[in-house]
């Protein structure tokens, strides 16, 4: 059952938040039961210096039942200075984001959709977009991996699943209200670049596989949720990676080679002595290669929160 294809499509914070309207999210005031109360949140501490990381994963798309979030996000929120997003605060606001996606997106005018992949998938495209009640000639004017992020978004957007309800914006919403300083470890235009750059085979594979996914992303997506909650790190991984051996060179391209130039900024601010929270994909938790395993090859200290006994 192939997932990795739309993991690439939800990894990234900008391309879904541009297809959704700009909000606030509300915070539901329903409890949280015991068995959720871990959270995907791990601390990194550098004991020479004092300085406090706390790794707290995302889902960058939510559903209003999915909140309150742990308590473990509200402490790192409370013990931080600062907050470190993906992208700088207000990066998905305003028009020109939109301009810039469909610049990137689109065919050439003397090219197609339709003429660009298999008929096969074409007629799979039809099928869907009739189904969701899409324009089948606007999409055949934009390139595969931007068809696959339309549908992507689409469909979690028939889950009742937002963008601006992920926990990026709440806590984006929340510094800016309480005047804590925030900023981004990418800019909006490198997030862009990571699929403008895929090469016609991976476009159309990912193409194929989103739509191939959509019978499975409900139960799918209620499983991952459950698991991010509790912070099960290889319900995850099994999950988000399955099929990512067959995918190395978008592997090194979405996510290692992201988190391997994300640490040395990460790990000045340890070496500063620094207290911060850094809100990503948990994605990057998750991945063998990812940020957890990269703290502890350098000597620091990293513990799951629950573990933590003075914040």
């Amino acid at each position: 059952m192939p997932t990795f294809c739309r993991f690439l499509a939800s990894l990234l914070l900008i391309v879904l938040t541009a297809c959704g309207e700009h909000s606030q999210p509300r915070t539901p005031d329903t409890p949280v039961s015991s068995a959720e109360q871990a959270g995907s949140v791990w601390v990194v501490d550098d004991p020479k210096t004092g300085g406090r990381l706390f790794l707290c994963g995302t889902i960058h798309i939510l559903r209003e039942e999915d909140y309150p979030l742990s308590p473990a996000y509200e402490a790192a929120y409370a013990n931080s200075d600062r907050v470190i997003f993906e992208l700088p605060p207000g990066a998905g606001e305003g028009n020109s984001l939109t301009r810039r996606m469909r610049e990137l997106g689109m065919l050439p005018s003397d090219s197609s959709l339709e003429a660009s992949i298999p008929q096969e998938t074409w007629e799979r495209i039809k099928t869907w977009a009739k189904t969701r009640g899409v324009d089948v000639s606007a999409l055949n004017r934009f390139r595969p991996w931007f068809v696959s992020l339309i549908i992507t978004s689409t469909e979690y957007a028939a889950l009742g699943a937002k963008p601006q309800m992920g926990v990026d914006h709440y806590f984006e919403a929340r510094a800016r209200e309480d005047k804590k300083p925030g900023e981004g470890l990418e800019s909006v235009e490198f997030q862009l670049q990571l699929f403008a750059k895929l090469t016609p085979d991976q476009q159309r594979e990912m193409l194929d596989q989103t739509l191939g996914e959509i019978s499975t992303l409900p139960q799918e997506y209620d499983e991952m949720i459950v698991a991010w909650k509790r912070g099960e790190l290889e319900p995850l991984r099994e999950m988000l990676f399955r099929e990512a051996a067959k995918f190395p060179d978008l592997m090194d391209m979405f996510l290692f080679d992201r988190n391997l130039a994300w640490m040395p900024r990460l790990e000045q601010m340890l070496q500063k002595g620094e207290k911060v929270m850094v809100l990503v994909g948990t994605g990057h938790f998750a991945a063998e290669k990812g940020l957890l395993k990269l703290f502890e090859e350098r000597g620091y200290t990293v513990r799951h929160y629950r573990d933590v006994e003075n914040l």
